[in-house]
């Protein structure tokens, strides 16, 4: 069986560069290495791309001709400077882009999950990555991680409980690399058919994995993209949080936010 992999690689950035007593080309530096937005990179014909900031709000660069990523949609941390806008598109100078591992669910096996997909615990940080948006559910993840270069398997299962299609698990396999230190990555996963696309309505998505303090979970509300693929379309009005709700589980402790991989 082909299994999707995403490697850990330690890039940590730092608040080192305060706005106060700094010279203004540290603040420009400081400024440059922090994500401006999290997006989604959407191929158009062509081989051009925009990217999608929010569901109303389109970015599309002028210093690049063809997507990095070629013909795959991937969401993706960017760094970008405003230059002109019209109304819900912004034109933008890329700084720099970096994809984030984008990948389907999977299907459970019940009760061959532990052998297919591991059962290694993992922590799921509340930050402002870990988010479901644009059709997609990304999440910032923690565990620990020894051997240098040591690739861990995530996955995110679909059909865990027959009488809520919305209900998921997280599944982490370290492939025995379950000593070291404390480490974060991000992760994203394509929801867009787990939900009808011609709804503009809201699903509430439950999210269950085992963290290191025992079993929790966590919900957040979701909206499938328009099946026509529209650019940036306005939500209707109402409430729509899609951040992480409350998690429960054994530790009800705010996760720190320490590490980020770019």
């Amino acid at each position: 069986m082909r299994k999707n992999i995403i490697t850990f690689a330690s890039s940590v950035l730092t608040a080192a560069l305060a706005l106060t007593s700094c010279s203004e080309d540290e603040y420009v530096i400081g400024y440059m290495s922090q994500p401006t937005a999290l997006v989604t990179v959407r191929p158009t014909e062509g081989g051009s791309f925009f990217l999608q900031l929010d569901e109303a709000t389109t970015l599309h660069p002028t210093n690049f001709t063809r997507s990095p990523y070629g013909d795959k949609e991937v969401r993706a941390l960017v760094n970008y400077t405003d230059e002109t806008r019209h109304g819900n598109r912004r034109y933008v100078h890329i700084n720099w882009m970096d994809s984030i591992r984008t990948k389907m669910p999977a299907d459970s096996r019940g009760e061959d999950n532990d052998s297919v997909y591991g059962n290694d615990p993992v922590e799921i940080v509340r930050d402002w990555v870990t988010i479901a948006e644009d059709g997609y559910l990304t999440l910032r993840i923690r565990t620990l991680w020894g051997r240098p270069g040591q690739t861990h398997v995530v996955n995110l299962l679909t059909g865990t409980n027959p009488d809520n299609p919305y209900e998921l698990e997280l599944r982490h396999d370290a492939l025995g690399d379950t000593c070291g230190t404390m480490g974060d990555a991000l992760i994203a996963f394509d929801l867009n058919r787990l939900v009808n696309q011609d709804s503009l309505s809201c699903v509430r998505v439950k999210l269950n994995w085992l963290s290191f303090s025992g079993r929790k979970s966590a919900e957040f509300s979701f909206r499938a993209r328009p099946s026509d693929g529209t650019e940036g379309t306005e939500k209707p009005r109402g409430e729509f949080d899609n951040r992480m709700a409350a998690e429960t589980g054994n530790d009800e402790a705010a996760i720190l936010n320490s590490f980020l991989i770019r």
